[in-house]
């Protein structure tokens, strides 16, 4: 127990904070077939309520399964709307309409009348613009994403051919230069706009990326042609003359908006796993510290508070009386502002310290 104290000064203290990334790649073997016959791996596991299914690393019964990312689509409810696919007669239309309003009054926020924002494919909400009113939605697991996902490292490749040979032709999908260029403008914190480097005229704009909520919003114009509003130039799997992939596993094919409107929740999440050739990205962890450095002079802790530093009341380091105190700092306490103990620090060996010398120990407390 410390007998003699030190108060820090402004000087003494200052804080830092490290970002810490680690890449996280997912193949589309692992999401669509590794666990069992597709769709019905035994590491996806949907839901009584239908509302989403939930993708893991093993079969999600295991004790060693982890929840990698949560697959749902969604479109809105919005009346009138151009594109709009709600019709009452659609399989669980109240809960496709329910889903992508959750996602957008999260993500998104309301506007000035208390009205539900819908997805903007720029970001740019005061500017009006293309929305995306219908999505698919992945939410990864915090075990992945950890304090945020990290700016211009996401990258979703898809398969675009006919439903038996998607991947014999595929589309990229990026968040490049997000680290530089980013919105800033949502409830959720920051977000950046997901693009199709490949496969597509140009590099159109195909869906959102929120860093900190750790959610992916891909438009259902990823499999869609130009001819009908979509990104794609051409594809292998279209149906001839309708401008769409066929994107479902259905007699005479559909396209996505076929699926979303006229198949459970579940279905359409099943077809566009079947479609993740690769998805990779690096996660952040936010290490925050706060450094304290413990100056000693020339003057301080020379004498040690062991009961075995004396003996017969003589200080047993001293061979004559004039020699001068020696001691061994092995030890540091951090206390209160009443003495209180808050923290110790073992040092990884002993600082022989005497009046000859002044050193400076940094103690540091990550959080």
């Amino acid at each position: 127990m410390a007998t003699t104290y030190k108060t820090f000064l402004n000087n003494d203290i200052t804080s830092t904070k490290t970002l810490l990334h680690e890449a996280i790649p997912l193949t589309g073997a692992l999401v669509s077939g590794t666990y069992g016959t597709f769709p019905n791996g035994d590491n996806i596991k949907n839901y009584a309520h239908g509302m989403f299914q939930s993708i893991y690393d093993y079969p999600y019964l295991s004790s060693s399964a982890n929840h990698i990312f949560d697959l749902t689509v969604g479109y809105s409810g919005i009346t009138g709307a151009k594109s709009a696919l709600s019709s009452s007669s659609n399989i669980q239309n109240s809960k496709k309409i329910n889903m992508y309003n959750q996602m957008a009054q999260v993500l998104m926020g309301y506007d000035q009348n208390g009205n539900i924002l819908p997805f903007d494919r720029d970001g740019n909400i005061t500017g009006g613009g293309e929305k995306m009113l219908d999505a698919v939605f992945i939410n990864f697991g915090r075990l992945l994403g950890k304090d945020e996902l990290k700016k211009g490292s996401f990258s979703l490749t898809l398969g675009t051919g006919s439903y038996a040979s998607a991947n014999n032709s595929r589309i990229v999908i990026q968040d490049t230069n997000a680290q530089n260029d980013f919105r800033v403008n949502s409830p959720a914190g920051e977000y950046g706009i997901l693009s199709c480097s490949s496969g597509a005229s140009g590099t159109p704009s195909c869906g959102l990326i929120f860093y900190q909520a750790g959610i992916a919003v891909v438009s259902s114009s990823v499999f869609q042609q130009t001819t009908v509003g979509g990104i794609l130039n051409s594809t292998s799997g279209s149906k001839a003359g309708a401008g769409y992939v066929d994107f479902g596993n259905t007699a005479g094919a559909a396209s996505i908006r076929q699926v979303m409107s006229g198949s459970a929740i579940s279905g359409s999440c099943d077809d566009f796993r079947h479609r993740i050739y690769n998805m990779s990205f690096n996660n952040t962890t936010e290490l925050n510290s706060t450094i304290h450095f413990c100056r000693i002079n020339h003057n301080d802790y020379n004498y040690s508070a062991n009961p075995t530093y004396l003996s017969s009341s003589k200080i047993v380091v001293k061979n004559n009386t004039q020699d001068a105190p020696v001691s061994y700092i092995t030890t540091v306490g951090l206390y209160s502002a009443d003495n209180e103990l808050l923290a110790v620090a073992k040092l990884s060996e002993p600082l022989k310290k005497d009046p000859t010398n002044e050193m400076t120990v940094r103690v540091r407390l990550d959080y």
